[in-house]
């Protein structure tokens, strides 16, 4: 079992790096124009209301803010949110970020039009738990979107990226098929499209299986 403290942890002391992946800090025009256009097919109307799970420092939450919706973004590291606040502030953007655990998000009883998470779930003691709690955190008609994949964790050559972490039940991420199938019984409509070809979204081509899950409640 993994410890959320080290969890924190080696999150925080990722947050320095962590825009210099090309699909995280979103600084090449091109990939971050290629986000900007996925999120927008994926959305409702502006302005909808948005929970950001696991926001790292934020790209996606300033694109959705720049594209008028209002967003609120959670994460567990606290240096993460720092940037995430640090990042829509210097644009003059609006957008709250919270500390906090992803699978219980600290919004109380705030409903939502979108939850979104990217590459998250394979962190996940329980990540059955986490989609029924983010289903039950949308409005009716609400959006689930889970950008995803089937990879080895960070570490290389399949170390845990923590200790423990190859405990956890999709550390090595999930492919489209088993996610779905997780997803399906809490939401009306479920379709997956897949990102894998799409190699400016990752800043290069890349072989493992990379997918966009989007849900309707």
């Amino acid at each position: 079992m993994t410890d959320p403290a080290f969890i924190s942890a080696y999150w925080d002391a990722a947050a320095e790096g962590f825009d210099d992946e090309p699909d995280h800090g979103l600084r090449n025009a091109e990939t971050r124009a290629a986000w900007s256009r996925l999120l927008a097919c994926w959305m409702p109307s502006a302005p909808a209301d948005v929970l950001d799970v696991g926001c790292g420092t934020g790209s996606l939450s300033e694109l959705l803010a720049e594209a008028g919706h209002r967003v609120t973004g959670v994460d567990l590291a606290p240096r993460m949110v720092e940037q995430a606040q640090a990042k829509l502030a210097a644009v003059g953007l609006p957008g709250r970020f919270l500390v906090g655990d992803a699978v219980a998000p600290p919004t109380g009883e705030e409903r939502f039009d979108v939850l979104l998470s990217r590459h998250l779930v394979w962190t996940l003691p329980d990540p059955l738990a986490a989609l029924a709690e983010w289903t039950g955190r949308l409005r009716l008609g609400g959006t689930l979107i889970l950008v995803e994949g089937r990879w080895r964790e960070a570490g290389g050559a399949g170390a845990p990226y923590v200790a423990g972490a190859e405990t956890l039940p999709w550390h090595h991420g999930v492919a489209a098929e088993e996610l779905a199938a997780a997803v399906r019984p809490l939401v009306d409509q479920v379709r997956i499209e897949r990102l894998s070809d799409n190699a400016v979204l990752w800043g290069g081509a890349v072989t493992d299986e990379r997918y966009a899950l989007i849900a309707r409640i």
